[in-house]
């Protein structure tokens, strides 16, 4: 499939159910990946757009609140509805903007479900009553924040555009999100569908831009008193500091991971092998769940690593756009470097058995560093590409010291076929999710998501992100 558009693309803001060209008519440019050629040149939302972003969001607020879930959810399942008739659209989108392989694109059926979800789920979000204080009846209610900020990554821009916004409107919220510069588009075309749903003007407002001003002015807004974040710790640092100076606005924060794998001698290591390549090589590594550190027991080693590189090698580079396509790009030049700057630590500080720079565009084939020393920038920072690091354990203790000695705490894996070590293993590692026999990005649509220590403050998933888009009120009603 060549990278020229099926249909004209949709490039403006979309704020109070209207699409505009931003205010000071900057824009920026949107590059496939593959060919390096520009798709799109889309605006970029300055600090009086997003101002004005806000202003529609508040304005539609107390009428969205009022109408209650049932008057809600019609609009969520029409979403729904209208996600599932553009998939092929949304796909060839997404592949232009982050160079994912459109084989594995299926996240407008997910976006489709999670708006299905939330169209009733709100009926679940309750509060308490009690009369244990003698003369009063008390009453805790859970109530909508306003306007909610929300900002998404480049990884999986559309998935992340609904996990978000599905639960904050339904909660009873307006948004207004900022979409990453690096993959746009699909979270415009999804603002086409939010039109066509017939939203209430100023409940849903897209807008896309850098990180400053667009991401600045969404933290430091007055008017905004939550925001929801998914990216890079450092970033989600910067908006914690100007929330606090803002106005004490409350974060939610989902960031990044060192995440380890540890195989134990007794492992199936056929499926351990199979499922931790993937783990890293998926969507060329840009995963912040990914496992980029794989620890196996030392008398087992030498099997696991052979069945791990022979999988490794089966990946095909190529176009995207080609459904046989299983290993694309890295999504731009700056993403390349860092990879790129990573290599050159492996490669100095330990052994390179397979992979590296594919010297063709902003490919990096699946890489396989050995014997890298514990104090490696290379197993203590998130790469965000298809870089493994193997090393060896002997007992569980060394096994748990080593996986837990990170900053983050995003996700963790063990394979074994010991039940009562995998328990101990799961109480042990220090992390959000733990899988046992299996690994990233397997997870379940009602566990709770999310991280230890850097790794985040929160927890996302279908029965769980709603409570981060509300706030507890006390009523106390006197009585006799």
């Amino acid at each position: 499939m060549a990278a020229e558009a099926s249909q004209p693309i949709e490039t403006r803001l979309f704020i109070n159910n209207e699409f505009r060209e931003s205010s000071d008519k900057k824009t920026f440019e949107v590059v496939f990946p593959y060919t390096k050629e520009v798709v799109a040149n889309v605006h970029q939302a300055s600090v009086d757009d997003v101002n004005d972003a806000v202003a529609a969001g508040k304005a539609a607020f107390p009428a969205w609140r009022d109408l209650g879930v049932d008057g809600r959810a019609p609009y969520l399942r029409k979403l729904s509805e209208l996600f599932l008739e553009a998939n092929n659209e949304l796909a060839r989108l997404e592949t232009l903007s982050t160079g994912r392989p459109i084989s594995q694109f299926v996240d407008a059926y997910m976006s489709s479900e999670i708006f299905r979800y939330y169209a009733d789920a709100a009926w679940n979000s309750q509060g308490t009553a009690s009369t244990h204080t003698p003369g009063i009846l008390s009453m805790t209610v859970k109530e909508p924040y306003g306007v909610v900020g929300l900002i998404i990554p480049w990884n999986f821009p559309l998935v992340m555009w609904s996990h978000k916004i599905a639960p904050a409107i339904a909660a009873g919220n307006t948004v207004v999100l900022k979409s990453s510069e690096k993959a746009p588009l699909t979270s415009i075309l999804a603002a086409k569908l939010v039109q066509k749903a017939g939203f209430p003007p100023g409940v849903i407002n897209i807008v896309a831009g850098y990180g400053n001003p667009t991401g600045t002015t969404l933290a430091e807004h007055m008017d905004i008193r939550c925001i929801s974040f998914t990216g890079s710790s450092l970033t989600g640092q910067k908006i914690q500091v100007a929330a606090a100076k803002s106005n004490m606005k409350h974060c939610h924060m989902e960031l990044g991971g060192k995440s380890p794998a540890v195989v134990f001698e007794d492992a199936d290591l056929e499926a351990a092998a199979t499922q931790t390549q993937f783990s890293i090589q998926f969507n060329s590594g840009q995963v912040c769940v990914a496992n980029s550190r794989v620890y196996v027991q030392e008398s087992v080693y030498d099997k696991f690593v052979a069945i791990f590189r022979e999988k490794f090698a089966a990946v095909k580079l190529g176009d995207p756009l080609d459904p046989t396509t299983s290993h694309g790009p890295q999504i731009d030049a700056l993403q390349y470097k860092r990879v790129q700057e990573y290599l050159g630590v492996g490669q100095k500080d330990a052994s390179l058995t397979q992979g590296g720079d594919a010297n063709d565009g902003f490919f990096v084939k699946p890489t396989i560093f050995e014997k890298v020393p514990e104090d490696s920038r290379l197993m203590r920072e998130e790469v965000f590409g298809p870089v493994v690091a193997i090393n060896t354990f002997k007992t569980e203790e060394e096994a748990v010291q080593k996986a837990n000695d990170t900053e983050f705490g995003l996700y963790a894996s063990v394979f074994t076929k010991d039940l009562d070590r995998a328990v101990r293993m799961s109480r042990a590692l220090q992390a959000g999710l733990v899988g046992v026999n299996c690994t990233s990005p397997t997870n379940a649509k009602d566990a709770a998501f999310g991280g230890y220590k850097m790794s985040g403050n929160t927890r996302e998933g279908l029965l769980y992100s709603m409570e981060n888009f509300v706030q507890k009120k006390s009523i106390l009603i006197k009585s006799g």
